[in-house]
This record gives C-alpha cells, sequence and structure tokens, in this order.
C-alpha cells in the first residue's frame, strides 16, 4: 500500500520521533554507578504525571493487566473482600483476574456504555459497618465503550462514609491523557501502560502507589516476587532495579515525561478533551451514536461508535484497514460487530484526527451506510476552528 498508514486505535499509539529516537541507543550497563543519575530523577518526574508528592511510582516490564495482578498480589490477601464493578471489556478482565486471586468479589455488572455505579457504591459500603471491604476498584478509562467514570466523586463517597478501603484505579488509558490526579483523588494504587498516552511500545507498567497502600503491603499474604513493590522501593531508593530492567525504555520514557511536562499536563488534557469533542461531533453529523450512555461519561481518549442495526462494525473496521490504510479500534466481548473504535490520545493533532474521520467516512461509504459525504469530517473543522482561540498555535 503506498503512504503512511493511519494509527486510530486506543492503544497502542503514534510515537513521536524524539521517543524513538531516544531509545535508539546502545544498550548500557544497568548496574553501573552513574545508573541512578538517569533514574532517580525520572522516578520523581513521573510523579508529577500522576500528580502525586506522596506517593511512589514503579515501574514493571508488562503491560496493564501486570499492573493489575501487581495491586492484587502487593495489597490484598486470599478471601479479601473487594467492591468491584464490570461495564466493559476491561472493567471485567480486573473483576475476573481478582475472582482467580481467590477474592471474594461483590461486583456490579452494569450495562456496557455505563460507568462506575456511584450511587451503588454508596450503598454497599455504607452497609459495610465492619469495614469487611477491603479494596474497592474503578476503571476510571474503559476502552471498550469510551466511558470514563467520576474517580473524584468515588473518593467523595468514601470519605463521606469514613470507609477505609483503599482505591485501586485502571488508568492505563487515562493517565498521560486525562485530566488524573492521584493525591486530590485519593487514590492508592494507580495502573497505567506505556503504550497509551506515554506514547511509547508496550512494554512497560507504570504504578502509582500512594504511602496507604505500601503500608497494605506489609499486612497482605499474598504471595508476591517479581511484582514486590517492597523490593523494588528498596532497590529504587539507590537508583536500582531488582532485576534487569528494559533500559532501552526507560530512556524512551524519559522522553515521553518530557514531552508531557514541557506542554504541561493541564494543557495535554484540554487538547485532548478538544480533539475529542471534534470526534463527537462527527459522529453526530453522520447519525450514529456514541456507546457511553450519557455526555457526562464520554471519553477524551476513545470513542466507541454505535452503528445501525443490521450494520456489521467489522466491515468498516476491514475496508477501513485494507483499502485506505487506516486503523481503527473493534468492538470487544458484548458490542462486537456493534462498535468500532476511534482512539484519540497520545501524539496527536487536529489534522491526525482528520485524516483518520476522512478514512471512516470512505470505509462506511464503501459499505453502503447513507450519509452526507464530507459531513462529519466538516463537523470536525468547525469545532477545531470554533475552539482554537482555547489553545495557542503549537510555534507560539
Amino acid at each position: 500500500m503506498i503512504g503512511y498508514k493511519t494509527l486510530a486505535v486506543p492503544g497502542p499509539t503514534n510515537m513521536p520521533f524524539e521517543i524513538r529516537q531516544a531509545m535508539d541507543v546502545a544498550l548500557e550497563d544497568h548496574r553501573a554507578p552513574d545508573f541512578p543519575d538517569f533514574t532517580k530523577p525520572l522516578l520523581n518526574d513521573l510523579k508529577g504525571i500522576f500528580r502525586t508528592e506522596t506517593g511512589h511510582v514503579f515501574l514493571f516490564p508488562g503491560s496493564g493487566t501486570g499492573g493489575w495482578e501487581a495491586a492484587i498480589g502487593n495489597c490484598l490477601s486470599p478471601r479479601d473482600t473487594v467492591l468491584t464493578s464490570s461495564f466493559g471489556q476491561f472493567s471485567g478482565l480486573w473483576v475476573d483476574m481478582c475472582n482467580r486471586f481467590n477474592l471474594n468479589v461483590m461486583n456490579y455488572d452494569m450495562d456496557w456504555g455505563e460507568g462506575v455505579p456511584l450511587d451503588l457504591y454508596r450503598r454497599r459500603l455504607e452497609a459495610d459497618k465492619h469495614h469487611e471491604i477491603k479494596a474497592v476498584l474503578a476503571c476510571h478509562n474503559e476502552t471498550a465503550t469510551g466511558v470514563t467514570s467520576d474517580i473524584a466523586g468515588l473518593r467523595k463517597v468514601l470519605d463521606d462514609l469514613g470507609h477505609p478501603a483503599l482505591l485501586f484505579v485502571d488508568g492505563v488509558s487515562s493517565i498521560g491523557s486525562l485530566e488524573f490526579r492521584m493525591d486530590d483523588w485519593g487514590v492508592d494504587i494507580a495502573v497505567s501502560g506505556s503504550q497509551k498516552g506515554f506514547m511509547m511500545p508496550t512494554g512497560l507498567t507504570i504504578i502509582g502507589v500512594s504511602e496507604k497502600a505500601m503500608a497494605a503491603c506489609a499486612k497482605a499474604t499474598t504471595p508476591r516476587c517479581y511484582f514486590d513493590f517492597a523490593g523494588m522501593a528498596k532497590m529504587n531508593a539507590q537508583g536500582y532495579f531488582p532485576y534487569t530492567p528494559p533500559a532501552t525504555l526507560l530512556r524512551g520514557l524519559r522522553a515521553a515525561v518530557d514531552m508531557l511536562n514541557n506542554e504541561g499536563m493541564d494543557n495535554v488534557h484540554a487538547r485532548h478533551n478538544r480533539l475529542a469533542g471534534g470526534v463527537r461531533a462527527a459522529v453526530d453529523a453522520w447519525g450514529l451514536r456514541n456507546c457511553a450512555r450519557r455526555p457526562e461519561l464520554y471519553s477524551d481518549t476513545v470513542t466507541a461508535i454505535l452503528v445501525s442495526p443490521g450494520t456489521d462494525a467489522n466491515d468498516i473496521i476491514s475496508i477501513a484497514y485494507n483499502r485506505y490504510g487506516v486503523s481503527l479500534g473493534g468492538g470487544l466481548g458484548k458490542v462486537a460487530g456493534k462498535v468500532f473504535r476511534v482512539g484519540h490520545l497520545g501524539w496527536l493533532n487536529e489534522a491526525m484526527v482528520l485524516q483518520a474521520l476522512g478514512g471512516v467516512e470512505l470505509a462506511m461509504r464503501d459499505c453502503g451506510i447513507a450519509f452526507t459525504a464530507g459531513s462529519g469530517v466538516g463537523a470536525a473543522i468547525e469545532h477545531y476552528t470554533d475552539t482554537r482561540i482555547a489553545l495557542p498555535l503549537a510555534a507560539e
């Protein structure tokens, strides 16, 4: 195929040249005496991305799933009670992992397109007079359905009730892109991955851990070894790792953190909101619907678009890729064939979003879906034109 492929999935995301260049280095001695001169500032600067001053940020080779396992294995014991909710592929998989760890899982199985049910959590926590619930799990951004849940609201529920449960948050497709405030929201475990907002290859799980969670680790009895927080903290304090770290990825992460900090996290959040608004305007112009049930749930990193009955979303995805070189996210689990997903996170600007939307329009036309050609792209352009004053030009 002639020309570049367009990557419009919600992870992995586009990788900037600066990060690729940072990783194009000779392999190095991870036990060298000057290695801590690199690692200590990196670990400290990562805390700014998570918006934590008191917590730790740990780096493990792996993906977000490894971060889920690390959270459970370090902070909980078999038969501990956890409060969870499932409303998409990834929130559901974390619940499944809890069951595999032999936890007592109290789960709310919600309709896909909904988010964390704060009212139901409140009732259950309020009824837990003896504080049997040891951890509350929440998926901040459900990538399968394009739903963002209210973590600050969940913290308020816990605080209102004076409940001491740990708060575990899956921030894999939110941290580094959406507003995330670990300290302000009282998050005890925040799980992220390198391949989304951090604009890198898959290979690192990046985990924020509060002091309260570290204290829980000392009491938990679940066996852990590779993902042991205490062992990692001990070695990190010296600037090293308990085992051979992926130093090449760490060099890329240094560049990613610098790029995020140079833009400013508040600007990163605003940019993602603005880009997402253009995608949502396109969906409305096409006469289609967002999988997320209500506007307050709409994600600024991925939009899952429901197709009309009688249309197979997989046809759109296949044609977009094979004819036009545009990679779209497929529907997973309960929404397989019912949605296609447009990722709009990471290293991205307006023109890149418009390129993806143009590919979607070409594919939908080829599938015989009725809409006015250019309507979605045009609506996105109108949105970006109307909102441009809210952000400075890149050269300014």
